[in-house]
C-alpha cells in the first residue's frame, strides 16, 4: 500500500515537473515569438523614419541649393554692377587725366613762348644798358672835365654837405620826439598814479612812544611800586620799559621807543592789575605769558598782511618779520599798514599797465622788511632787507625792488619802478607822517650848510624832504677827478654832524660851458 502511495506520489511529482517544464517552454517560446513581433515592427518604424529623414533633407538640400544660387547670382549681380561702375569712374579719371596732360602741355608751351620772349628782352635790356653805360661814362667824363673834379671826390663832397644837413635834422627829429615821449609819459604817470590813489584811500593814525594804562583807582599805584619799590623795578627790567607814575589820577605811562617791549608791558601791565596779585614772581611769570601773547599775535598779524593783500607762499620766517613791522613806526606811520598800502598800490599800478599784479604786490609787501630788524643789526633796512629776502629764497625782482625802492640802485624792472613810486606815495600821503617842522627846517638848512662849506660849492638845494642834496660846484675849480672825493668828504661830514633818518643822497653836478659870439 505504501509502495502504491509512494509511486502515486512519485508519479504526481514527474507529471507536475513535467507539466511545468512544458509551460516554461510554452512560456519562452511565446515571449520570443512576441518580441520578434516587436523587433520586426520597431524595425519597420526606423526605416519609415529614416526614409521620412531622407526624403526631408533631400527637400531641404534642394531648397538650400535654391538659396544658395539665388545669392550666387545676387552676388554675381552686385559685383558686376560694381565692376560697371568702377570702370566708369576709371574711364572719366582717364578723361580728366588726359585732359590735365592736355592743358599742361598747353601752359608749357606758352611758358616756353613766354621765356623766349623774356629772353629777348633781357638782350636788348642788355644792350641798352650796355648804351647807357657808355652814355654814362661819356657824361661823367665831360662833368670830371668841366667841375675839375673826380666822381670820388665829387661824391666825397656831396656826402659832407649831406651829413652835416642830416645831423642837424636828426637832432632837431629826437629832440621832438624826446619831448613828445617825455610829455606822454608825464600824462600816463598822472593818470596811473591818480588812479592808484583814488581806489587806495587809506586812514592814518599817529603812532606815539608811550603808552597809558588805566588804573581802577590811585591806591593801585602804590602796589605797582611795591615795597621799596621791588615791583616796579622787576616790571622794568622784565620789560625794558620805563613807568612813569606822577600826579595823573588812575593812569600810568609807560614810555619806550620800542613798540613791542611797550605792548608786552602794558598786556602784562593790565593783566596783573586784574589779577590783584602783584609781586616778582608772579610779575615774571605774567611777562611770560604776555610775551607769548606778543609773539602770537605778531604771527597772526603778519597772516592778517598776507591775506589781506593774497600774497601767498612766504616763507613763516619772512611772515614773524611782517607781523613784527605791525609795531614799527617811520614819522609817526605805522609800517605794516604803509606796506599793506604799498603793495596795494603797486598792484593797481601794475594791472593798468598789464605787469605781474601777484609780484607786484609781493614786492610791495616786502619793500621795508628790513625794518623789523634795523636796530638789531647793523646796516640800513634796504640792505638788511635783501639779506633777509635773499636768504630765504625770494625772488630776484623782489630783492631789486627792494634794494631800488629809496633809489639806491637804478630801477631795472617795472616793478621795481611801480614799488619806489607807490613807497613815494603812501609816505607822502596827507596825515601819514609827522615831523616838528622845526626840528625838519633846522635838519634842511643844516644840510645845505654842510654842503656850502666846502671851497668850490657854487650853489645845494636839499631835496626829497631832506633825503637828497644837489650840489652845482665851480668846474674851475673842482675838476672830475676831485669830485668823488668831495662827495665823500661831505657825505662823512653829513654822518658826523646831523641827525635823520634813513640815508642821504649826494649829488654832485659840474658843468662846463664855453660861449662866444659870432660878430
Amino acid at each position: 500500500m505504501e509502495q502504491i502511495i509512494l509511486s502515486c506520489a512519485i508519479t504526481f511529482v514527474i507529471t507536475l515537473l513535467a507539466g511545468g517544464a512544458a509551460c516554461f517552454f510554452i512560456g519562452v517560446a511565446y515571449r520570443k515569438k512576441v518580441a520578434e513581433t516587436e523587433i520586426g515592427s520597431a524595425e519597420d518604424q526606423a526605416k519609415r523614419i529614416v526614409n521620412e529623414a531622407y526624403k526631408s533633407a533631400e527637400a531641404k538640400k534642394k531648397e538650400l541649393l535654391i538659396e544658395a544660387k539665388e545669392e550666387v547670382h545676387k552676388l554675381r549681380s552686385e559685383a558686376d554692377r560694381d565692376i560697371k561702375e568702377r570702370r566708369s569712374e576709371v574711364s572719366r579719371q582717364e578723361r580728366r587725366i588726359q585732359q590735365k596732360e592736355e592743358s599742361l602741355d598747353k601752359r608749357l608751351d606758352n611758358l616756353e613762348k613766354k621765356e623766349e620772349a623774356i629772353q629777348e628782352k633781357h638782350q636788348q635790356a642788355e644792350e641798352r644798358l650796355k648804351e647807357a653805360e657808355k652814355i654814362k661814362k661819356s657824361q661823367i667824363d665831360s662833368l670830371e672835365r668841366i667841375s675839375g673834379l673826380t666822381a670820388s671826390q665829387a661824391k666825397e663832397q656831396l656826402l659832407e654837405s649831406l651829413e652835416g644837413e642830416l645831423v642837424h635834422e636828426k637832432a632837431l627829429k629826437i629832440t621832438s620826439f624826446e619831448q613828445q615821449l617825455k610829455d606822454e609819459a608825464e600824462d600816463k604817470a598822472r593818470e596811473l598814479l591818480s588812479l592808484a590813489i583814488a581806489r587806495c584811500a587809506a586812514d592814518h593814525v599817529s603812532e606815539a612812544t608811550v603808552s597809558v594804562v588805566t588804573l581802577p583807582s590811585d591806591e593801585m599805584k602804590g602796589r605797582i611800586i611795591g615795597r621799596e619799590g621791588r615791583n616796579i623795578r622787576a616790571l622794568e627790567t622784565l620789560t625794558g620799559v620805563d613807568l612813569i607814575i606822577d600826579d595823573t589820577p588812575e593812569a600810568i605811562t609807560l614810555s619806550s621807543f620800542d613798540p613791542v617791549r611797550r605792548e608786552i608791558a602794558r598786556l602784562s601791565l593790565e593783566k596783573l592789575i586784574t589779577d590783584g596779585r602783584i609781586h616778582p614772581a608772579r610779575i615774571e611769570e605774567t611777562v611770560e605769558k604776555a610775551t607769548r601773547e606778543v609773539e602770537a599775535k605778531i604771527k597772526a598779524e603778519g597772516e592778517r598782511a598776507m591775506m589781506e593783500t593774497n600774497v601767498h607762499g612766504l616763507h613763516h620766517e619772512l611772515v614773524k618779520l611782517l607781523g613784527r613791522l605791525r609795531y614799527r613806526t617811520s614819522y609817526g606811520q605805522n609800517v605794516l599798514n604803509h606796506s599793506i598800502e604799498v603793495a596795494h598800490l603797486a598792484g593797481v599800478m601794475a594791472a593798468e599797465l598789464g605787469v605781474d599784479v601777484t609780484m607786484a604786490k609781493r614786492a610791495g609787501l616786502l619793500h621795508d622788511i628790513g625794518k623789523a630788524l634795523s636796530h638789531e643789526i647793523e646796516g640800513s633796512h634796504v640792505q638788511i632787507g635783501m639779506d633777509v629776502c635773499r636768504k630765504y629764497k625770494e625772488n630776484p625782482q623782489v630783492l631789486h625792488a627792494i634794494e631800488a625802492h629809496h633809489g639806491d640802485v637804478e630801477t631795472k624792472t617795472v616793478i621795481a619802478a611801480l614799488v619806489q613810486a607807490a613807497d613815494a606815495i603812501s609816505a607822502a600821503r596827507p596825515g601819514a607822517r609827522r615831523e616838528n617842522l622845526e626840528n625838519y627846517i633846522k635838519r634842511v638848512e643844516k644840510l645845505e650848510e654842510i654842503a656850502k662849506s666846502f671851497d668850490g660849492v657854487e650853489k645845494c638845494y636839499a631835496i626829497q624832504a631832506g633825503r637828497e642834496i644837489r650840489i652845482l660846484v665851480k668846474p674851475e675849480v673842482i675838476h672830475d677827478d676831485e669830485m668823488v672825493i668831495t662827495a665823500r668828504e661831505i657825505a662823512k661830514r653829513i654822518e658826523s654832524e646831523l641827525e635823520y633818518p634813513g640815508q642821504i643822497k649826494v649829488h654832485m653836478i659840474r658843468e662846463s660851458r664855453a660861449i662866444d659870439y659870432a660878430k
